[in-house]
């Protein structure tokens, strides 16, 4: 029985399918400094748009904080983000959500720095509350298995996950991989020519095996070169080659498709971001039509 929620509202006609709160930036005392992860990175990400001229506060989905009922659909009653997109991009046929990603952290575990199962409560948000949404597909590519997820769906035959990820590092989840139907394992340093070879054949793959009613791409800059924890050599140009391909072969299928953000440990990731998207929109893939 579904619950209730502030999840799922109407928004202005002003909005784009574009959900961004201030409070995703979030400091630690200064403590921010001692890791890699860039608490502000998304609030760089919308400030870069805004100077671009794509973006204005009036066009915003403001995220909505979730209540520990919201939670419990993801998550067990021992452990216990909020994705809202999931709908938005059904009803626009695709959204980004400038954040989110939590691609570690499954229905009763965290790991690294993801705390909530955002991918798996937007799935199951779907399932629950969307007629015609029984099929989805998750494209991860952010340089790390996401072995939260591929936990939560492990025996779930309406889920099917592509992964492509480097294979040395964090997480190494064997019983994860097993969820896995598109996985493509990269070595140390993967440059632009391989890595966006292997994602277009995958993903068409991926597709033309199993077309689904929305898919959820996690697009992780953690790929970048020189960053500190996903050791590929993919590069800032790739990673727009990249988003663009995603787009553009996941609209020829015509499925919706939901972005979150993911990994990317770089202070140069945001800059990266916001140029993806104003290319995402300037190629015609994002744009307003209802």
């Amino acid at each position: 029985m579904s619950h209730c929620t502030s999840l799922y509202r109407e928004v202005s006609e002003t909005c784009w399918p574009i959900v961004y709160s201030p409070k995703y930036n979030i400091k630690f005392l200064g403590l921010e400094k001692l890791h890699p992860f860039d608490v502000e990175k998304w609030g760089r990400v919308v400030h870069l748009l805004k100077e671009g001229n794509f973006l204005s506060d009036v066009m915003i989905v403001e995220a909505q904080e979730v209540s520990e009922e919201d939670l419990k659909v993801a998550h067990t009653e021992q452990y216990l983000r909020k994705l809202k997109a999931g709908k938005l991009a059904v009803d626009y046929g695709w959204a980004i959500n400038i954040g989110g990603g939590f691609h570690h952290c499954s229905g009763s575990r965290g790991g690294r720095f993801c705390i909530y199962a955002d991918i798996t409560l937007c799935i199951k948000f779907l399932f629950e509350r969307v007629a015609g949404i029984s099929r989805v597909t998750i494209i991860d590519l952010d340089a790390h298995q996401g072995n939260g997820h591929e936990t939560d769906f492990l025996d779930d035959n309406r889920v099917y996950i592509m992964d492509v990820y480097n294979y040395h590092i964090y997480p190494y989840d064997s019983i994860a991989k097993r969820a896995i139907r598109q996985m493509v394992e990269l070595d140390w340093n993967t440059e632009d020519e391989e890595y966006l070879e292997k994602v277009k054949e995958h993903l068409e793959m991926a597709l033309d095996e199993w077309l689904p009613h929305l898919v959820i791409y996690n697009a992780g800059t953690d790929i970048m070169v020189g960053d500190p924890l996903g050791g590929l050599s993919v590069s800032p140009e790739g990673i727009v080659m990249r988003d663009e391909l995603v787009f553009r072969t996941v609209r020829k299928y015509g499925v919706p498709i939901l972005m979150v953000t993911s990994g990317g440990y770089q202070k140069q990731t945001a800059r990266v971001i916001a140029d993806s998207i104003l290319n995402l929109y300037s190629m015609g893939l994002i744009r307003m039509i209802l």
